[in-house]
């Protein structure tokens, strides 16, 4: 087989693998652009770079190289690495905010909904933001730890915004 015959069917095979990407989200279209797409079909990875941009339903990644790893059930990702200066990792919740996130290295559990965070983390929702030198966000149990880099002085810092309890009261005596 030619070498750009391999090249065409690369590409729908890495599109294939990203398709079960979340089961909250399947049959949803997926985006995938970039400058440059390559697979390593014997390992089940998807390699995707420069100006890197994947939306999938309510979910939006932007990264310098996006790595894609496939599941043990074909067709399926377990794992997403993306890195850039920063990546970006954005989604919109149920309750209609945007959670978003980025570092230098945004590492996605899929089945787990596991996000870590590595280099100049932050994570905001709702007003809220997070920022630390690594981050882990289980999206799922709406957990969060921040830890600050061990060789530095630079420690892990919160912003909080004050909820609007006036809109909650009316109607209250």
């Amino acid at each position: 087989m030619t070498n750009k015959l391999k090249k065409l069917l690369l590409i729908p095979s890495l599109l294939i693998a990203f398709s079960g990407a979340a089961a909250e989200q399947a049959g949803t279209p997926i985006s995938i652009s970039s400058d440059r797409q390559e697979g390593q079909l014997k390992n089940g990875i998807g390699i995707f770079e420069d100006n890197v941009e994947i939306i999938h339903g309510n979910r939006r990644i932007t990264a310098d190289r996006l790595e894609a790893h496939a599941g043990e059930v074909e067709g399926t990702v377990e794992l997403i690495i993306a890195t850039g200066k920063p990546a970006y990792f954005e989604e919109k919740q149920a309750d209609g905010t945007i959670m978003s996130a980025s570092a230098e290295e945004v590492r996605y559990d899929v089945a787990k909904r596991l996000l870590t965070l590595v280099g100049n983390a932050q994570v905001t929702q709702a007003g809220q933001k997070v920022s630390a030198k690594s981050i882990t966000y289980d999206m799922e149990q709406q957990l969060i730890s921040a830890e600050k880099d061990e060789n530095s002085t630079d420690r892990v810092h919160t912003i909080l915004v004050p909820v609007d309890n006036k809109k909650n009261d009316e109607g209250q005596p």
